[in-house]
Order: structure tokens, then sequence, then C-alpha cells
């Protein structure tokens, strides 16, 4: 069958859908009428020998002409357009892949077979958010047995490249997440890296959270790194900090994460498929993740630490990883900072040995560092911890780190923000809990991530008495009106810092 195609001058919006891919029509445009178009529908956009599918919405304005389309960024970039130009378009075809999850809705099982097919629609976008969320939501409402999370996460790796390298041991370490400020990464590559072994470490911007490893490393070295320069970065300095988002590793796991994160869906398997995916497809062969436990970490209580513990040691080993879980304190941020370029000066201030350095960031460190030079045989247990704060204390990861800065384009100093507040106690007492989840939305409200320099600076701690109108934090923003957004928040969510009175 012959499927009418029409021709419309594209023009980009500068509208950015999270990596959404839409199309904007008028309403009254032939082109609707004649094809029923509606909103929501899936249609397929073509020119210069590319097509992406985007998901349509309809105006009434007359911002759009009826003989234009106008396109997301990315769908513009998609398509590599540089200018406007004539593209065509069609209905898109059926998606068969979304027949499984109907069935997984209704409880039905998938074989390898059927996720692969998903995955692979996915990650080709063919799928819009509304069914990457349909399909999300049942892999959570009925959990993922240990073969289909398996399954899954095999048919992200393959949907995407893989990573080999000449060395035997390959370490990787990655956090479950849900602690602010916990990070750890940079000064762990440095120990390890200063070792001799190879840890070409990949990580992620942040979505909804106020900073992403590759956020905070933005602020110390360039973290947009092709292939070849991260593998010649390793090469020479056995260690990097990249953005895995600039390499094509389980690429569905970054489509999939954003809609989740949107969805405040977190399923065992998906978070399962998602981390080990990403570490298969980047070589590792030995693995520690970080488990911080707590009323407001991602991971609530000793019972779900366990469970999602055991799941993902047996996943991994069999895909030939070694891994460990290593579980710990979630009760309250780590460190100082809460921010790209706060939670750097928290990293660089370890790293440097200087003596006000946070206290907690560099214990987390030296344990999740020793935990990993024990698995992969560097140290005996329990002699993990003592090698890597040898390392650290004798000045060698700190130089290590300098060198893997260059080596990524060049070390950078981290920016300072023009505003700042600070916030007091509103009753004297002793602090029994910070509510993570709530001190990450009041650094996002003052602007991180993506302002560099936002966020908040910790000056009190859980167990800390203080006096009314005692210090708690600082607010750091580059606009005024950033700041007054989260003082504005801090004001109505006063416990935030939960103060006992005495």
């Amino acid at each position: 069958m012959t499927h009418p195609r029409h021709n419309l001058l594209a023009r980009r919006l500068g509208i950015d859908g999270h990596g959404e891919t839409m199309a904007f029509l008028r309403k009254n445009s032939p082109v609707c009428r004649s094809e029923g178009f509606s909103s929501l529908n899936r249609i397929m956009l073509s020119t210069g020998g590319r097509h992406v599918i985007a998901t349509l919405y309809q105006l009434e304005s007359q911002m759009l002409g009826c003989d234009e389309v106008g396109l997301s960024d990315a769908a513009w970039l998609a398509l590599g357009l540089n200018k406007d130009r004539p593209v065509t378009v069609r209905h898109a075809p059926l998606v068969e892949s979304l027949g499984l999850v109907r069935g997984r809705i209704f409880g039905r099982n998938l074989d390898a077979g059927d996720l692969k097919e998903i995955i692979l629609d996915i990650v080709a976008g063919r799928y819009s958010a509304i069914e990457i969320s349909a399909f999300l939501t049942a892999c959570a409402a009925h959990p993922l047995s240990e073969a289909e999370v398996c399954d899954l996460t095999r048919a992200m790796v393959e949907a995407g490249e893989t990573l080999t390298w000449d060395h035997p041991d390959v370490v990787d370490k990655h956090s479950v997440g849900g602690l602010p400020g916990n990070r750890t990464t940079p000064i762990i590559v440095a120990i390890c890296a200063s070792l001799g072994l190879a840890m070409p470490k990949t990580s992620s911007r942040a979505i909804t959270s106020p900073a992403g490893t590759a956020d905070m490393m933005e602020t110390l070295a360039p973290v947009t790194l092709d292939e070849k320069t991260i593998r010649a970065v390793v090469e020479k300095e056995g260690g990097c900090i990249a953005w895995g988002g600039s390499v094509h590793l389980s690429p569905a796991d970054d489509i999939l994460i954003r809609i989740e994160r949107a969805l405040d869906i977190d399923g065992e398997g998906q978070l399962i498929a998602s981390v080990l995916s990403k570490k298969i497809a980047a070589g590792a062969t030995h693995l520690v993740i970080d488990m911080p436990v707590g009323p407001t970490a991602k991971v609530r209580g000793a019972e779900a630490a366990k469970s999602l513990s055991d799941s993902l040691t047996a996943v991994a080993e069999r895909f030939g990883i070694k891994c460990r879980v290593v579980p710990g304190d979630g009760s309250q941020p780590i460190g100082r900072g809460i921010g790209p370029a706060l939670e750097a000066r928290d990293v660089l201030a370890v790293l440097k040995r200087d003596k006000d350095a946070p206290a907690d960031l560099r214990a987390r460190a030296l344990l999740l560092a020793g935990a990993l030079l024990e698995l992969c045989g560097k140290a005996l247990p329990p002699q993990g911890e003592a090698l890597a704060t040898a390392v650290l204390n004798d000045g060698r990861a700190w130089t290590k780190f300098q060198r893997i800065c260059e080596a990524q384009g060049g070390m950078r100093v981290p920016p300072h923000a023009a505003h700042r507040r600070t916030i007091t106690a509103k009753v004297g007492g002793t602090i029994v809990a910070i509510d993570n989840r709530r001190i990450a939305r009041l650094a996002k409200l003052a602007g991180a991530p993506e302002d560099k320099a936002a966020g908040v600076e910790l000056l009190a701690r859980v167990g800390d008495r203080v006096a009314h109108g005692a210090p708690l934090c600082i607010l750091h923003a580059e606009t005024a009106g950033e700041l007054t957004y989260a003082l504005d928040y801090a004001d109505t969510n006063t416990d935030i810092f939960y103060i006992a009175a005495p």
C-alpha cells in the first residue's frame, strides 16, 4: 500500500523536550484534515534519507503557517537539519512490539526475543513517552523474574556499542543514588588508577537530582569525550571520568531513566538492568555498588537493601562480573556541597588532604575504594581500605587526579555563585533528621545542576545542637530570581532540618 506523503517546511522551535521528538502542526492545516491527524498521534518525518518518528501536538494559534511543521530540538537534530527545509510527513508505521507490552500489562512474561524487540524499537525512537511509560509500569506492577532481568539487561547492552580492553581487570563503581552530595567517584578513580588498575568510568548527568557525577566533573575538566579519547586517557593514566552520553553504551537506559524519573517509578528489575547494562557495555569485570540506606534515600530499609543486593550480585555473576554491594548510612547528605561546583570543592578538599575536608565523604570514598581493591585482588581482605588510605594520604591520588584532568582536556577551577543567602534555625534544639529529597529539591530550585555554581552548602549535620537563629545551610544561586524561589521553598518546608526541642 502506498502511503500519502505531504511536504511541509520544517522550522526549529527551540523546544527542549528532554530528548523527546515532538512535531507541531496547525490544527486547521490541510495535512491534519486530510490525514485525520490529532494531538498525540505518532507521525513520521523524512528528509534527505533520514527519518524520525515524533509525537504530534496541534496548535490553534498562528505561530506556524499551514504549510509548516514545527520541531523540537531532538526531532530537528535527529533529521540532521541546519536550516529550515522541506520534510515529508505521514502516519508512522505500526509498532508490533507494543502488543508485547500490552501482554505484559496483563501479566504475561517476556522472553529474550520479546525484550530485544521492545528495546530495539525504543532505541529507534518508535515508542512515545506514553508507550515507554506503559512498558515501565507493566514491569513494575508485575515484577520481572531473574530470567527477564537478565534478558532485559542483555537486550539493552546489544542495542548499543560495547567497549573492550586489553587489561585483564577493568574495575567500576556505581551508586544506587538518592543521597545528595555523595560524590565519591573521582576519589575512587584516582586511587584505583594510582595503583595501576584500569577504571574507564562513564557517568551520568542529573535528570532530577541537583548534580550527576558528569555535571560535577565538568566543573573540573571536560567530560564530553568520544570513545577514542576515552581510550587514550585510560591508556595514558589508567582511569577517566567521562559523560556516558557521549558514547553509545546501553542507549536504552538513558531513554528509560528519563521516563522512569518523571513517573517516580523505580522497579527493582529495571534498576538492575539499568546499572548492569552500562557496566557490561563499558567492559567492567569487577564492580562495587554503593547502596545508601535511609528513610529518605532511594533504598529505605534493610530488607529492601538485602533483596536488591542479592539480585544485583546474582545477575552480575551471570554476565561474568564480580560484584560486591556495600550498604551505607543514607540518613543524611554526604559532604557539605549539594550542586556541581559545591560538590567539586568537596572532592578537591579530600584529594588535597585539606584539614577541613568533609570527613564523611573521605570515609565513604575510602571504604568503597578499599572494597574494590579487595574485590579485584589488589589487596587482601581486610587490607583494602588501608591501602586506599595510604594512596590518598601520600598524595598519589591527588597527583593522579590532576593528570587525568589534564589528559581529558585541562583542569578547571569550579565557579562561584553570584548570590548567597544563609538559612537559619527557626527553633533551638538537636538536629535529628535531614530530609534528603527536600534538600535536593532546595538545591534544584536554586538553579542546580544547570547553573553549575548553584546549590546548597550544608553547615549543620544530624546530631548537632543548634540555637535559634544558628546557620543551617547557605543557598548559592546565579540569579536573584532563583534564590527567591529556593528561599520561598525553604520558608514553607521548615522541617527539611528536623530539630527536636531540648
